[in-house]
Order: C-alpha cells, then sequence, then structure tokens
C-alpha cells in the first residue's frame, strides 16, 4: 500500500473527484471460496461491511471464517463514484477501503464478525492504522439494518472499556448505516492469497473483546 502522507481531512461532496458512471470490473468467482464475488448468493444470506485499515489483510480474516460466504474489498464512506485505487489514494474521493462480507447467519454470528474486526486492528487511530495514513485507513462499520446497527454500537461500548483498562485512546470507528460498495479492482480482490507474501499492515492491540460469540 502507498505510504506517504496525505490530507487527514474527509472531502466534501463538492471538493470529492468525479468518479465515472461504469463499475470496476472484478472475476466472477472468489479466488478462495469459488463462491461469486457480486452473486447471486444463497437464500438467507446476509451482508456486512467493515473497515480497518489495508483491505488485503483485513480481507483475509474474513474468508478464514467458517460460515462466510464471500467476500470482496472496495471502496465506501465518500463522494466518489466508482473510484479507482489511485483515486482513492489522494484522499480526494472520501473512501474508506473495506470488506464487504456476505454470510451464513445459521453458521457464523454478526457478534462473531464484529469479533474479528474489533480484534484485528486498533479502533483508537483516527486516519491511519499503522504506518498506512490517510483518510482510506479509517475504521468503519456499515450495517445494514438496525439490529446490526444496535450490535455495533453495543460491541464498540464493550471494547471501548476493555480498551481504556489497557491504556488505549477513544474508539474512532465510524458506525453508520451501509454506504454504498464501490468494488476494488480486480487484482486487489483476494490478494493475499494470489500473492502469499503480500504487504498486510493489520496489527491489532490484543485486547479480547468481550462479547458473546452467539450474541
Amino acid at each position: 500500500m502507498w505510504f506517504s502522507r496525505k490530507s487527514l481531512q474527509v472531502p466534501t461532496a463538492d471538493e470529492a473527484l468525479p468518479g465515472r458512471d461504469t463499475p470496476i470490473a472484478v472475476p466472477a468467482r472468489h479466488h478462495v471460496l469459488a463462491a461469486p464475488l457480486d452473486g447471486p448468493f444463497p437464500e438467507g444470506s446476509a451482508f456486512a461491511q467493515f473497515a480497518m485499515g489495508c483491505f488485503w489483510g483485513a480481507e483475509r480474516k474474513f474468508w478464514q471464517l467458517p460460515g462466510v460466504i464471500s467476500t470482496a474489498v472496495g471502496y465506501a464512506g465518500g463522494h466518489t463514484p466508482n473510484p479507482t485505487y489511485e483515486e482513492v489514494c489522494t484522499g480526494l474521493t472520501g473512501h474508506t477501503e473495506v470488506v464487504r462480507v456476505v454470510y451464513d447467519p445459521m453458521r457464523v454470528s454478526y457478534a462473531q464478525l464484529l469479533k474479528t474486526f474489533w480484534e484485528n486492528h486498533d479502533p483508537t487511530q483516527g486516519m491511519r492504522q499503522g504506518n498506512d495514513q490517510g483518510t482510506q485507513y479509517r475504521s468503519l462499520i456499515g450495517c445494514y439494518d438496525e439490529g446490526q446497527q444496535a450490535a455495533a454500537d453495543a460491541s464498540r461500548d464493550a471494547y471501548q472499556g476493555a480498551l481504556e483498562s489497557a491504556g488505549y485512546g477513544t474508539i474512532t470507528t465510524e458506525i453508520v448505516p451501509a454506504p454504498t460498495f464501490y468494488f476494488a479492482e480486480s487484482y486487489h480482490q483476494q490478494y493475499l492469497h494470489t500473492h502469499p507474501n503480500g504487504y498486510c499492515g493489520l496489527g491489532g492491540t490484543h485486547v479480547s473483546c468481550p462479547i458473546g460469540v452467539g450474541a
């Protein structure tokens, strides 16, 4: 990923790059799970959206969970439609790097996804994650319904207490209704599977998130 210093302020809609009408082309199938990348998905499937720094390592954390049907990396939370990676890296789209997770809620709970999210990055770092700095690395949970919103809020409050006990500061994670998800380029999809020795900027706090797996 890119390490240059960028603006740490999300641009307004008027300041953002214009983007394009045409979506980024992606492979039909997941390189690891062999599921569709963009559907159709089995009846009863649910969606989740997480941003936790560099999306290469974040995606791998979720595709490794039993019960996850498919994952894809992309951009969300900004203004520019169908942005390119290079545009996102300028900080002028407003997007952060996200993982969209498609899962079977009968096999993996949303609480398990939240636990994976919180424990595998530092959600107190604002517009960066480790050495990766910029608005595209900010922490975010995109919620697809009121149940997810309530669960995400409760998990944040629980984790805040655990982090404070361990000497960490205030969680900066945005918890919002799921913003529009724009697929990233094909070479980013399941990057750490196609590039096993590739860069992974994830680094958790080593603080356990005290939410019940079945909650």
